[in-house]
């Protein structure tokens, strides 16, 4: 067996690069500068993902494009080959996830995951906030439909 389709296999072991690719196919991520830059300046950005090879330019542009909000920016230990492979691209420099849990769950599969621990609290809150409103947001519809003492018929 080849030596790159070796490499290959090993890569898409990675727990942590699985789910940059399950991230592209729910559509849960941002791809590239231009992307990941709107996604940040709207505020939709959750965690951007910085490859290790990057250029110096590309990391403090990420974290410009994050400066001053709650959006965590992390180097991560893949290279742009690593990375863009994952995704179905030759490479990729820049990546932002806009779901907190799916960006939780990716920090909490790296490598080294206690190196990422501060970023990893911020979005376990938000992901915990996220829930809380969705639970919320069941209840009031339940509470529009069968009123607040009610409970449904069954």
């Amino acid at each position: 067996m080849p030596a790159c389709r070796r490499k290959w296999r090993a890569d898409l072991l990675d727990r942590a690069l699985n789910y940059l690719a399950l991230g592209k196919k729910a559509r849960l991520i941002e791809l590239g500068e231009e992307p990941v830059g709107a996604s940040a300046r709207a505020n939709h950005a959750r965690l951007v993902v910085v490859a290790a090879d990057a250029s110096d330019h590309t990391w403090r542009r990420a974290k410009s494009f994050v400066a001053g909000t709650d959006q965590q920016c992390i180097r991560a230990p893949y290279d742009k080959a690593q990375m863009g492979l994952a995704v179905g691209r030759t490479e990729l420099a820049l990546a932002a996830f806009t779901d907190a849990a799916m960006a939780l769950a990716f920090l909490k599969a790296l490598p080294a995951p206690e190196q990422y621990s501060a970023a990893a609290e911020s979005l376990e809150k938000r992901s915990q906030r996220l829930q809380q409103r969705k639970i919320e947001a069941k209840a009031s519809q339940r509470n529009k439909r069968f009123g607040k003492n009610r409970s449904p018929k069954k």
